[in-house]
């Protein structure tokens, strides 16, 4: 890790100054009114975040402070016991079939870049067993995944996102695809062995032309009782581009893709920008039952909290019951993963030029450390890893966190990746070591 952390420093202590030439600025036009309506309503749309300037100075002392806490073996990690099926089915892979931890959360799980770490991490260590499941095309701005690449046409229209209201049928990550109109596609681009597409089962559900690398393979019907439905295929070695593309004007609604191998683990992303957690409720639960029983997670990780700490409607009493029942309810649909809660992150909100802590950030964070005990999950403390409440600040200065003292920088969320899989892997070595032992003695 601290190769990793002097690497990122040097990066910080570059200063760049854009160059503006006399010439550039008399070549420059005035944009014209319909342009500048143009941009700013642009400007609206697109999330602004301030830009913090330190010293030099600062900025290489919050660094060493930040850096020297992160490497230290400090644990943030409590029921680890909760991890041992997990730790099992890694330490004993079957060879029919890869391992699948799922993430769901916020925009911090939306982003893939801590997830991404975590999953380069334990690929090297357990086999890669590809991207595993993705949203369908591109569905909102702010998801990526960097393991794999989807796109969609314009005809189509994204399902479950905050303050889209819908029926609650939208499969594994609780995010659809739907069209009614012919000539509209999605495509996804990643290298696996097994290819399924995931999609609703309803009566009088149009037809999709199945293409591989711009070649047409096979037509996928969708008409049926309502249900989840998989479409499976079995891709040559090496990359390729699928393509699925509607025939009619029939209702079509895709829920994503999966692509992995036959062995390994994958780390599947399952995030949405400004979601809570019981964001999940809402959800078709027969549906997701069915989306869940399909992928069979090793790992379930749930990582919320962070814009129910500032909501202004929240009570504990509220929190605590929805939290409660979504991972009741994760645990009936996958009785055997493991499943891991991971607590926000420190952040700050701008109240009269003061940055403040985000209000209901205290006790977010103790009601799921108590609901994870409750139904035997392992607690992960995001923020008490950063280094409690108010590291933050160090953390903007550091480089690691974005002006908005929310959300990371790239360097930061992998940093923030690092140190969660450090921890799960010293526990499970900590877990090899016992069943060593335990045979030893027998």
């Amino acid at each position: 890790m601290m190769r990793k952390l002097a690497a990122i420093f040097g990066l910080f202590l570059i200063v760049a100054t854009p160059a503006f030439s006399a010439t550039a600025k008399a070549a420059k036009k005035k944009p014209t009114k319909k342009a500048a309506k143009k941009k700013a309503s642009y400007k609206k749309r697109r999330r602004v975040v301030p830009v913090v300037y330190v010293s030099p100075q600062v900025r290489r002392v919050a660094f060493k402070t930040v850096s020297t806490r992160a490497a230290q073996s400090i644990t943030a990690l409590s029921g680890a016991g909760a991890l041992v099926p997990f730790f099992e089915q890694v330490s004993r892979p079957s060879e029919n079939g890869s391992l699948h931890v799922l993430q769901y959360g916020d925009s911090h799980t939306a982003s893939d870049d801590w997830a991404s770490e975590m999953r380069q991490v334990l690929q090297r260590k357990f086999g890669g067993g590809g991207p595993g499941f993705t949203l369908a095309g591109h569905p909102f701005a702010g998801y990526r995944r960097f393991d794999s690449h989807g796109a969609s046409s314009r005809g189509w229209y994204t399902d479950g996102l905050v303050g889209r209201p819908g029926d609650g049928i939208y499969g594994l990550a609780g995010v659809s695809l739907t069209t009614e109109s012919a000539g509209e596609t999605v495509s996804l681009s990643a290298e696996c062995e097994q290819l399924e597409l995931h999609y609703l089962q309803q009566p009088g559900g149009g037809q999709l032309d199945f293409a591989i690398d711009h070649f047409t393979v096979d037509t996928i019907d969708t008409a049926g009782d309502v249900a989840p439905g998989i479409y499976r295929y079995s891709p040559p070695p090496g990359l390729h581009e699928f393509t699925v593309t509607t025939t009619s004007n029939a209702p079509v609604r895709l829920f994503g893709w999966v692509a992995q191998n036959r062995s390994g683990i994958t780390y599947e992303t399952l995030g949405i920008n400004g979601a809570q957690a019981d964001l999940m409720l809402e959800w078709n639960p027969t549906i997701l039952a069915g989306e869940l029983a399909a992928r069979d997670p090793a790992l379930i990780v749930v990582a919320y909290g962070t814009n129910e700490a500032l909501s202004r409607s929240w009570t504990a009493e509220q929190y605590r019951n929805a939290f409660s029942e979504v991972i009741r309810r994760l645990r009936e649909d996958a009785p055997v993963a493991s499943i891991l809660i991971v607590g926000p992150p420190d952040c700050q909100y701008r109240y009269r030029g003061r940055r403040l802590p985000f209000p209901h950030l205290d006790e977010v964070i103790e009601i799921q450390r108590q609901v994870a005990l409750e139904h035997g999950c392992a607690f992960w403390d995001w923020r008490t890893r950063m280094g409690g409440s108010g590291s933050v600040r160090q953390w903007v200065q550091a480089g690691l966190s974005q002006g908005d003292y929310v959300h990371f920088t790239g360097a930061g969320y992998r940093l923030i990746g690092d140190m969660l899989v450090e921890e799960l892997m010293a526990q499970y070595d900590r877990f090899l070591a016992a069943r060593a032992e335990v045979s030893g003695g027998q």
